[in-house]
């Protein structure tokens, strides 16, 4: 089956994988391409989006992508720097703005009986982000829309089906961003709105049939929601010839490895449980820095993988969680790599010893497609609403070096403050949840003692996708009353704090 499919072209902006996500809950398929890596096969594309940038189009570093294939002969929208950069460089003037205009605004003008705007009232709310203001049209320029301090908020150009707006319709703030999408994708560009979570399981497992053959393919499950969905589809696709490994590598939740390896009982999956706890921690000592302990987590699965590998005969394939934000943060807006925020484990290939082609049937869609995808395939809902869980596990919530005993400790306290949450109905109101083990002591008392113990921060964030994060305004009563179970039942911690920092600037782990 062949759908419509969506182009966006990335300028950097940090809203790009969100206008990708909100074209896609319009179920139309789209893709995020750097500016300057137009797809050859631009002809397959039904319509093309410019996305933000932190760039300004009168800078000397200024984005140019060539739209010679694209403009004037696609359905086109340009979104903030996409709409200055159309009217900069098509003979238009962009200005550094008086009125420098920077979050909620009101459109105060809209073009009567414009497509582009049907069943948008003319005080609808948008989000501004910009610091540039497009004082002149370009050639052919239209005004459709406005604001108190943005005049030209909105235009489109006259004999092609060109779109322009200064504010950004992806994100949430926007009350009528989605509406306005399907203004421009379906009414006005005619995309086919049919890309679905049953259509991407029933092309996904042909896929892999034909991609797979007879080839047996070894799986790493982590009890999460992208590996068992991954697992799913290509039992779907091969049945008995998927071989799924869930590793112990010491760093689990208090008793995840048993928990796990039982949630898989009654799915027909053929899985197999390795302890190898011992290898990843001594693979771990005395190592403190972020990145090296994920490092060393990693080359530890592989060679835990490519042991287990060795004992299934003829195994051609390793599949992978991998899902689409994985591979698009590899790939900066230039083109080149991006900025290492910190390493996926499961993104980068695999090293030449291990003999193995990659299969990943998730690479394509985001966190919260993967979660439709699971409840298409009939995946439990308590399994699929699990909160993510980093890779690496509870090194990466240790700060510092790693010892048996700061698991023990951190797993004690981990699982009081999930259980907690699930008790007080919390647990699905929080999109993930977690303790960090600080590098710190702290002076307490405990009866008449004097104590020097460890501090221990919770987190807990409201998110869709892992991209942006805000803390989670938990209840003061249970926040008391798990810091007092946590301080009174966990030995070796004597502090508990909450995290109330934002992603950005933070990020949702602490390394």
């Amino acid at each position: 089956m062949q759908h419509d499919k969506v182009l966006i072209l990335d300028f950097g902006s940090q809203y790009t994988q969100l206008i990708a996500r909100r074209v896609r809950e319009l179920n139309i398929y789209s893709e995020i391409h750097p500016f300057n890596k137009i797809p050859k096969n631009i002809q397959e594309y039904k319509a093309v989006i410019l996305s933000g940038s932190p760039f300004s189009v009168r800078g000397e570093e200024a984005l140019h992508p060539d739209l010679s294939e694209i403009k004037g002969k696609k359905p086109l929208l340009g979104v903030c720097y996409g709409a200055q950069y159309l009217a900069h460089f098509s003979g238009g003037n962009v200005a550094p703005s008086n009125t420098r205009e920077y979050g909620r605004a009101n459109l105060s003008f809209i073009k009567a009986d414009e497509a582009f705007f049907a069943n948008i009232s003319e005080d609808s709310q948008v989000w501004m982000s910009h610091s540039d203001t497009i004082q002149e049209l370009p050639t052919h320029g239209v005004l459709l829309a406005s604001t108190s301090d943005v005049k030209n908020a909105a235009y489109k150009i006259e004999g092609e089906t060109t779109y322009a707006i200064q504010f950004h319709p992806e994100v949430y703030h926007t009350k009528d961003g989605s509406l306005l999408l399907e203004n421009f994708l379906v009414h006005i560009a005619q995309v086919t709105p049919d890309w679905t979570p049953d259509s991407f399981v029933e092309e996904t497992v042909a896929d892999l049939k034909a991609q797979l053959g007879n080839d047996k393919v070894v799986l790493g499950l982590s009890g999460g929601v992208d590996s068992t969905v991954a697992a799913v589809l290509l039992h779907k696709a091969i049945g008995k010839n998927l071989y799924c490994i869930f590793v112990n590598n010491g760093l689990l939740r208090k008793n995840e490895f048993e928990s796990v390896l039982t949630q898989y009982e009654g799915m027909g999956l053929n899985v197999k449980g390795v302890d190898a706890s011992a290898r990843f921690l001594d693979a771990l000592a005395g190592e403190s820095d972020p990145e090296k302990k994920r490092k060393a987590i990693g080359r530890a699965f592989i060679e835990v993988f490519d042991n287990e590998a060795h004992h299934i005969e003829d195994v051609k394939w390793l599949a992978q969680g991998t899902i689409y934000p994985d591979v698009i943060e590899s790939i900066s807006a230039t083109g080149g790599p991006s900025a290492t925020i910190k390493s996926h484990h499961n993104v980068g290939g695999l090293p030449d010893f291990m003999k193995l082609k990659v299969v990943e049937p998730l690479k394509t869609i985001f966190k919260d497609e993967v979660r439709r995808v699971g409840a298409s395939l009939g995946i439990d809902a308590e399994l699929l609403g699990r909160h993510p869980f980093p890779g690496p596990g509870l090194a990466i919530r240790i700060l510092g070096d790693v010892t048996p005993e700061k698991v023990r400790i951190l797993q004690e306290v981990d699982a009081i403050f999930i259980n907690g949450l699930k008790a007080w109905n919390l647990y699905d109101k929080v999109w993930q949840a977690g303790a960090m083990l600080l590098p710190v002591n702290s002076v307490g008392v405990m009866g008449d003692e004097r104590t020097y113990e460890k501090c221990v921060a919770l987190r807990a964030v409201e998110s869709t996708d892992g991209m942006t994060a805000d803390w989670v305004n938990l209840p003061y009563a249970f926040l008391q009353k798990t810091s007092n179970d946590i301080i009174n039942k966990v030995k070796g911690v004597n502090r508990v704090v909450y995290d109330i920092s934002s992603k950005p600037p933070a990020t949702i782990e602490w390394e």
